[in-house]
């Protein structure tokens, strides 16, 4: 039974499954001395074409720059991840694997797919095929809702009537 954390039981599931399935792949990563924060970081500057800029890495795995700087900082200790010079901008570093980041990456990969394969072991093709449909579904109904509706809030704070005034005394 899921934690009533919403008012809809269905909602309580995909999060509680969300959040079981992370820490499933979360403790397989760790053995190798990886993450699943460290790991989204690896793979986005390994997909990258180009050295990435913080902003960038931000914007692509959705975590906050503080967040996305505290991983890159403990990457570049480790060795795995490079700040480099932008060849335009003499004030910006830009970020790029290194070859011991590219090899930490694959292993990390490798890792991630097989944690994936076992977790989802017991759904058959057509199982998969029906769940990821109406996952979409789900993320269609709310695509942009936010942003059409006028607000730009980021979480942290009350949504607002027209009067400025917090709306229904309730958070988004």
């Amino acid at each position: 039974m899921a934690v009533q954390g919403s008012s809809d039981v269905l909602v309580d599931e995909l999060y509680e499954t969300t959040q079981q399935l992370r820490r499933f792949v979360e403790h397989r990563l760790r053995a190798g001395g990886a993450t699943v924060a460290r790991l989204r970081a690896l793979r986005m500057l390994a997909r990258a074409e180009r050295p990435l800029r913080m902003r960038d890495l931000s914007e692509m795995t959705g975590v906050a720059a503080r967040t996305v700087t505290s991983i890159v900082d403990s990457l570049e200790r480790d060795g795995l991840v490079e700040r480099v010079r932008h060849p335009d901008d003499r004030r910006a570093f830009l970020l790029r694997l290194t070859d011991d980041g590219l090899r930490c990456h694959r292993e990390a990969e490798d890792v991630d797919r097989q944690a994936l394969a076992e977790a989802t072991a017991g759904l058959t093709p057509e199982d998969r095929e029906r769940f990821r449909a109406l996952l979409a579904v789900v993320r269609e109904a709310t695509a942009d809702r936010n942003q059409s509706d006028g607000d730009q809030s980021d979480g942290d704070q009350p949504s607002r009537d027209p009067s400025g005034r917090p709306a229904h005394g309730m958070r988004p």
